[in-house]
């Protein structure tokens, strides 16, 4: 702090009415206090701080008007005012503003003539305290993501020691094994995972099987794509699968290389490939799974459509159109298929499916186009939704549409009158949630924040089946608040 060398000479002329809009202006605000502690006059610098300032503050003692933490600097600040020699010290306090908020302010505090009579200069210390909050903010996310990526590293430590396969993970430009887990210790090491660490990949193997995975390790650095090989063991320890992918980290690339024993030849022709499963699967799924060409003749069905179609052979269905037994015919497999062909997929489509003897059921459609050469196929998964239905509180037998899909799904199948009506109820029910859900289920509070009677919102309750409403139309969370 550096004072005016010369105040009586170069200030002295200065009016009291100059002084106070010095004041105002070099300072976000100033008080007058009187010998009693009692604040007799304020200024302040800008409008927001006007308008948060209360004008009661004139008149009452400063120690009152802050929070109980800062009423011991109050007291300090007025102690500094007396002359000493010392300089005076700046002191942080919050005042307390109506509402229960608080008024962050640094505050500075002189003598003011000969009667006792005190000058508090303050700061706003909002945007600073903001900027504080956003900074520790700030820090526990990053606390938060580092415990995070911690435990992530820990289950992946883990997992890199106890698995049976083995791993490797080796530098791209060198071929050199940075990490080895045990079990690829045991597999192509002599001694412990530490002992292949630093080792030029490939390691344990003859020198034809070096040659095919340098091949490999080329290729996969090329191309970016995983891929494969076989290679034969030193000292006869026998045959092993390598597999290779790439991946980048810290801008360098790594190769993740998996060796597991190779299968004897009998082996793997008794071993179900990955396509003979998935068939297997689709003909024993609970699910309807039906595959179309793209004007929804069947080529192909599962067993749970047959059996829900009311047929008994695969051949009854081949040949004929889905839309025989869906919905409406002719209008929702063709609004199916030309989303199809537009987006690629379709969600949870609501119809019905009939059966050969009249049997209808409420059925859910996904279905995706498939790519195969210059002749694409459409598949279809159906599933049985009765039950669900059935047993759900839904207004005449149907569900709320709920998502903006779902209603233009329902363009063509449903009167523009009726999509309008459940759209309007969706919003009201999904509205009535919400303030059930803002006020803690307080239904008092939840009308007169919707702007109903309590009467019409008991009304709406029943018709949504929203809360347990009871005999007397009010809960115990009502009667209580």
């Amino acid at each position: 702090m550096r004072p005016f060398g010369a105040p009586d000479t170069t200030l002295g002329g200065l009016s009291a009415e100059v002084a106070g809009t010095l004041l105002s202006i070099a300072n976000d605000i100033s008080l007058v206090i009187d010998a009693q502690g009692v604040v007799r006059d304020l200024s302040t610098g800008s409008e927001d701080l006007a308008g948060e300032t209360p004008t009661d503050w004139i008149g009452q003692a400063w120690r009152n008007i802050v929070t109980p933490e800062s009423r011991d600097k109050v007291d300090a600040l007025l102690r500094d005012a007396v002359p000493d020699g010392n300089a005076p010290r700046w002191r942080h306090l919050n005042f307390v503003l109506p509402g229960g908020r608080e008024l962050p302010l640094l505050f500075l505090a002189m003598p003011l003539g000969g009667k006792g009579h005190v000058l508090a200069v303050g700061r706003d210390l909002r945007a600073t305290a903001a900027l504080q909050q956003r900074l520790v903010e700030a820090q526990q996310a990053m606390e938060r993501d580092y415990w995070k990526f911690r435990h992530a590293e820990t289950r992946y430590r883990h997992l890199f020691q106890v698995a049976s396969e083995a791993v490797l993970v080796v530098d791209a430009s060198t071929q050199r094994i940075l990490e080895a887990n045990p079990a690829a210790a045991r597999l192509i090491g002599d001694g412990g995972a530490t002992s292949l660490v630093g080792l030029p990949f490939p390691s344990g193997v003859d020198v034809r099987s070096a040659e095919a995975l340098n091949l490999l390790l080329a290729g996969v650095r090329a191309t970016g794509r995983a891929d494969e090989c076989r290679a034969e063991l030193l000292e006869a320890r026998g045959e092993v699968t390598v597999a290779v992918s790439t991946y980048r980290q810290d801008r360098v690339s790594h190769f993740m290389v998996r060796m597991a024993r190779a299968l004897p030849a009998s082996d793997a022709e008794q071993a179900p490939s990955t396509n003979s499963m998935l068939l297997k699967l689709v003909q024993s799924a609970p699910d309807c799974l039906v595959v179309t060409d793209l004007d929804g003749r069947v080529i192909s069905a599962n067993m749970a459509f047959i059996e829900l179609a009311q047929l008994t052979t695969e051949e009854q269905v081949r040949g004929e159109t889905l839309d025989r037994w869906l919905g409406r015919s002719g209008v929702d497999l063709s609004v199916m298929i030309s989303n199809l062909r537009q987006r690629g997929a379709v969600r949870l489509f609501a119809t019905t499916l009939r059966g050969e003897y009249g049997a209808v059921t409420d059925v859910e459609i996904s279905a995706t186009m498939v790519p195969h050469g210059d002749r694409p196929f459409l598949g279809f998964t159906i599933r049985d939704v009765g039950r669900r239905l059935s047993g759900s509180d839904s207004r005449g037998g149907r569900e709320l549409p709920r998502s903006v899909g779902q209603l233009t799904e329902l363009v063509g199948r449903v009167p523009l009158k009726d999509i309008v009506g459940e759209t309007t109820d969706l919003i009201e029910q999904l509205c009535i949630e919400a303030a059930l859900e803002l006020t803690r289920d307080n239904r008092a509070s939840a009308a007169e924040m919707l702007g109903l009677s309590r009467q019409s919102l008991y009304v709406k309750l029943r018709r949504y089946g929203l809360g347990d409403l009871g005999s007397g139309g009010a809960t115990t969370a009502d009667a209580e608040k």
